[in-house]
């Protein structure tokens, strides 16, 4: 009797990887790195100062004393914005096996999940966008971080787009500095991370490498420093593309409308499938218009 091989076999399963993988897009520097505050209206405010610089000082003896100018508080706004995906699988869908995942469910939420997060970064630094307080047909939106910046603060890089230049980067350092910004990080797009590494100075700085990565090759500036401060690069893959932003996450915070965190409903059934809604209500903070700086018009 011949022998029964594969070749001679029906049913067998692909070779297809039990393993499914994403590209790993969820990462959220801008709003992973701000401390939460929660309120109780859709539409919240808070106050900013602004502290007087030194001047001229010195009386002569016996003065009388004479009342100085005050100034009083200025107070902003902004108001939360409702973020939302929804899944919905038929009953067949999640009943039948597949490669991967135990769960087809369960992998839609995760990814939806991460998308959630991601259009949460986007309304933060990914658009420039003003407030919106919406009604019963338009969506409430927040205001973008770039909207809670100064006017003042505010440094184009060119009258039209153009690669950044290093004089505008210690531009905005310099303004960030004399507004008493204490700016630690500079927010950008992937391709302006790369044009920072053109920068003139940074072609005369080497750095050594060592044992088994001697050949390696390295074409980067994580770090720069001037006079008035040091900032970290970072990439953020949601971050506008022609903006760069001089910021320090202690000036920023993640406002929560109390009880819509982001939660997760699983919505009536109209028929043989599941419908589950993830969603929760956010706004952004600036606690001083004049801690960050925003740099404009960056070109490839």
């Amino acid at each position: 009797m011949a022998t029964f091989k594969t070749y001679d076999s029906v049913g067998a399963k692909e070779d297809v990887s039990d393993v499914i993988s994403m590209l790993n897009k969820h990462e959220t520097p801008f709003t992973s790195s701000l401390t939460n505050r929660t309120v109780g209206q859709k539409t919240y405010e808070w106050q900013e100062d602004e502290q007087e610089g030194g001047q001229d000082n010195a009386q002569v003896e016996g003065f009388d004393a004479v009342e100085e100018d005050l100034t009083t508080t200025e107070m902003r706004s902004n108001t939360t914005q409702i973020f939302s995906r929804t899944i919905r699988l038929s009953g067949s869908v999640e009943a039948t096996e597949h490669y991967g995942r135990k769960s087809e469910l369960a992998r839609q939420l995760v990814k939806k999940g991460k998308a959630l997060k991601l259009d949460r970064e986007r309304a933060c630094v990914g658009v420039d966008q003003v407030a919106v307080l919406g009604s019963s047909t338009t969506p409430r939106r927040h205001a973008s971080a770039f909207q809670l910046i100064d006017a003042g603060n505010k440094i184009e890089n060119a009258a039209t787009a153009a690669p950044l230049a290093e004089t505008t980067l210690r531009s905005a350092i310099r303004k960030n500095y004399d507004e008493g910004g204490k700016a630690r990080r500079f927010m950008v797009a992937p391709y302006v991370a790369e044009q920072t590494a053109e920068f003139a100075g940074n072609a005369s700085r080497t750095r050594e490498i060592t044992g088994k990565n001697a050949k390696e090759i390295v074409h980067v500036v994580d770090v720069y420093t001037t006079a008035l401060g040091t900032l970290s690069i970072e990439t953020n893959r949601e971050m506008k593309r022609d903006y760069g932003l001089l910021w320090n996450p202690e000036d920023w915070k993640n406002v929560t409308l109390k009880g819509r965190g982001w939660f997760r409903e699983t919505l009536a059934k109209t028929g043989d499938n599941t419908k589950i809604m993830l969603a929760g209500e956010y706004g952004l903070q600036h606690n001083n218009f004049k801690a960050s700086t925003l740099v404009t018009n960056i070109g490839e």
